[in-house]
C-alpha cells in the first residue's frame, strides 16, 4: 500500500548518464525524471541495453549521474561522498541481483548477518535466522552458496535484502538466472515479503508476470522513460 503522506522514497530529476566510447560519448540516459513513493512497487521494463541496470544503480547511489540529481528519502546524493552514500543506504536500502551476489566463503547465515552487522543491529544472528526461516531455509543456515541451488541462493539473497527492514528495495532481474518454475516461486516470495514489510520496490525485469504485480510499470527505451509515471 502506498503512503502518500510520507516523503518520496526515490526521486530523480533530469537524470543523464554519459559514457565515453571508442567513437565518442554515448548517452545511456537522457533527461530522465521519476518519483517513487513510499511503499510503492514500480517495474522498469525495456529492451536489453536500454539502460535499466544503469538507472537502478544511479537511483540506489551505487553510481553517479553525468547530470541531474537523485534523492533518497529526501536526501540529495550528489553532495555526498561514497562513504556518506553508503551510510545513507545502510539499514534503509536492500538489494537483490540477478547473480545473487552472495559471498562464497560465508554460510547462508553469515551472508544474511553481514548487512545487519554493518547497520549496527544489536542481535544480527537472531534476525538473520528469522529471515532465513521466512524464506524457507531454516534448515540450511550453515550451507555455503556452492552447496545451494540457484533458487536457494536467491532466497538467501532475498532474506539478506529484507533482514535490515529496508524502506526501499532495488531488484535487478531477480529471476533472470532461474528456470520458470523456480522464478515464479522466488517472485511470489519477493512480493510477499515486500507487502509484509511495506518497503518500496524498484524492480528491473523482463518478466511481464513480475511487472504485473507492481503498482505501475515504466518503459525505458533509448535512454528515456515512457509509460505511467503518475
Amino acid at each position: 500500500m502506498n503512503d502518500n503522506s510520507s516523503p518520496a522514497a526515490v526521486v530523480a530529476r533530469d537524470l543523464e548518464k554519459r559514457v565515453r566510447g571508442p567513437e565518442g560519448d554515448l548517452d545511456i540516459l537522457r533527461g530522465l525524471s521519476l518519483e517513487i513513493r513510499a511503499g510503492e512497487a514500480v517495474a522498469i521494463l525495456g529492451p536489453s541495453g536500454s539502460g535499466k541496470s544503469t538507472l537502478l544503480g544511479l537511483l540506489a547511489g551505487l553510481d553517479q549521474p553525468s547530470a541531474g540529481e537523485v534523492e533518497l528519502f529526501g536526501q540529495a546524493l550528489s553532495p555526498l561522498d561514497e562513504d556518506a552514500r553508503a551510510g545513507l543506504r545502510a539499514g534503509r536500502v536492500g538489494f537483490v541481483f540477478q547473480s545473487f551476489q552472495l559471498l562464497p566463503g560465508m554460510t547462508a547465515l553469515e551472508n544474511v548477518m553481514l548487512p545487519l552487522e554493518l547497520a549496527g543491529q544489536s542481535d544480527p544472528e537472531a534476525a538473520a535466522r528469522d529471515g532465513l526461516e521466512q524464506v524457507g531455509l531454516g534448515e540450511r543456515l550453515f550451507h555455503y552458496p556452492n552447496q545451494l541451488s540457484g533458487g536457494e541462493q536467491q532466497r538467501v539473497a532475498i532474506a539478506r535484502a529484507f533482514a535490515p527492514k529496508p524502506r526501499v528495495l532495488f531488484a535487478d532481474e531477480p529471476t533472470g538466472n532461474l528456470d520458470r518454475r523456480t522464478g515464479e516461486h522466488v517472485g511470489e516470495l519477493l512480493f510477499r515479503l515486500r507487502r509484509d514489510s511495506g518497503a518500496a520496490l524498484v524492480l528491473v525485469t523482463h518478466d511481464a508476470g513480475l511487472a504485473a504485480q507492481c503498482d505501475r510499470s515504466l518503459y525505458l527505451d533509448a535512454g528515456r522513460l515512457e509509460g505511467d509515471d503518475e
